[in-house]
């Protein structure tokens, strides 16, 4: 479920809503829940200090219900999660998004898409500040499997 809370950036929910669905599909996720809130950046400059202690606003931030020692291990085809079970929250700014799409020449639409795979990942359970870049090498296959640049 994507629900949008902020009102600087106008965007189209049901494309976004899509593609969540096409990222659980892909990681065998079908039954899980999860919810992407879009955020202002005010909003998520507090959820960045409070949970992560740094100063300003971020792009994404994700809250999983479990706390894994492992990351889910992703196997091409099969259920991951059981039915019904949820995974946890995602934050997005848009307002962020939209100024790293315009940095990084990309259209809004494609970053905030890029996000909603980077926070799944990070639900469950991928961690690229500590990881020692397996969740980038995930990240990037995922993003051609999904048509992402």
């Amino acid at each position: 479920m994507i629900v949008n809370r902020q009102r600087a950036v106008r965007l189209a929910r049901r494309p976004l809503e899509s593609f969540l669905r096409r990222v659980k599909s892909e990681l065998g996720l079908q039954g899980a829940g999860l919810t992407v809130r879009l955020v202002s950046d005010a909003e998520i400059a507090r959820m960045n200090e409070t949970f992560r202690k740094k100063n300003g606003p971020t792009d994404v931030l994700s809250f999983p219900t479990l706390a894994r020692r492992w990351p889910v291990r992703l196997r091409r085809g099969s259920k991951l999660v059981k039915p019904g079970k949820y995974l946890g929250d995602i934050a997005i700014s848009p307002a962020t998004a939209q100024r790293y799409a315009k940095k990084y020449g990309r259209k809004l639409s494609s970053e905030l898409q890029v996000l909603i795979l980077h926070g799944v990942l990070h639900l469950l359970g991928y961690d690229h500040e500590t990881d020692r870049g397996k969740m980038d090498r995930i990240e990037r296959k995922l993003r051609k499997r999904l048509g992402l640049a």
